[in-house]
């Protein structure tokens, strides 16, 4: 039903991949998010959660080494635990704080000069615009549906992200006390597809329907990718997961497991996926003068 709804998608949608160092800890933790183009100029959508990350990693690097940089004038001093106490305390770090994390933006472009971020003023959703100087690698841009046409309970759409970070072409320099990209593993995070139903509308504090909830979760990784029709159609972008609890309780109930009685208890979830709409993310392109496709 969607396979050739999927390729048309993968077009205009992209991953971001990150790798994250923490502080007092050796091993490099791989992720990767969504987003994907509006336009032929550079213009991308994405959740305002991931943009944060964009903004952020600088500063949070910039943290780091200056807290490295004091940290070294007192290797040599006998006091140097209390000194260390003193400047995890000065900049916030603390076992599983994270001190370093890098982005890499896939299949994207040649080369970046700058990027701008701008956020939504009110929902988790942020316009990114990308400046190079070089080649774009991304296919024919998203095209919405129209705004003559609402969606509807029922209607099955499909979503499309990179929840599953496989890829490996990182590694820890004991010489620059950093993490880093390298050029020897391929980037491989295949795109991962999860169709489902629209069940019902999200309204914000005054009423107004802003997110999509889907019979199926969004998975970890694919917030900011789109949600799609069967023609490759954009409805809206994920965003988040809601969890409902079902009422189904089961405390210490018996049960046989093999050949031997346990006591079990389970409290079962429904898990939801939550999208922005993408009536809210048209209205933010025009309010910025960007331009974006509809559905003719």
């Amino acid at each position: 039903m969607f396979v050739e709804a999927i390729e048309r998608v993968s077009e205009f949608t992209r991953p971001i991949h990150i790798i994250t160092r923490l502080y007092h800890q050796s091993d490099i933790l791989p992720g990767a998010a969504t987003m994907f183009f509006v336009n032929e100029n550079g213009y991308a959508v994405t959740c305002r959660h991931v943009a944060e990350i964009i903004v952020n990693a600088a500063a949070i690097q910039q943290n780091y080494t200056l807290f490295a940089a004091e940290l070294r004038k007192y290797q040599r001093d006998p006091q140097l635990r209390l000194h260390q106490k003193r400047l995890e305390q000065k900049h916030g770090m603390a076992l599983g704080t994270i001190i370093t994390q890098k982005l890499d933006f896939i299949n994207c472009f040649d080369s970046l000069t700058h990027i701008d971020v701008t956020y939504h003023q009110k929902y988790d959703l942020a316009l990114l615009r990308f400046r190079t100087d070089g080649k774009s690698y991304y296919g024919r841009p998203a095209e919405f549906l129209s705004d003559a046409q609402a969606v509807k309970p029922g209607k099955t759409l499909c979503r499309l992200g990179y929840p599953f970070s496989e890829f490996n072409n990182f590694r820890y320099n004991a010489d620059l006390d950093d993490i880093e990209w390298t050029g020897a593993a391929p980037h491989v995070t295949p795109a991962f597809p999860i169709d489902g139903i629209v069940t019902r509308f999200i309204g914000d504090e005054t009423g107004q329907a802003y997110a999509i909830e889907m019979s199926t979760p969004g998975l970890v990784g694919q917030s900011g990718g789109p949600m799609f029709d069967s023609d490759g159609v954009v409805y809206g972008m994920q965003q988040s997961t809601r969890h409902l609890h079902l009422g189904f309780d089961m405390v210490n109930r018996d049960v046989w497991i093999g050949t031997q009685r346990a006591k079990v208890s389970n409290h079962p979830f429904l898990h939801v996926g939550v999208c922005i709409s993408g009536t809210i993310i048209k209205d933010f392109l025009r309010q910025h003068g960007v331009k974006f496709y509809q559905k003719k």
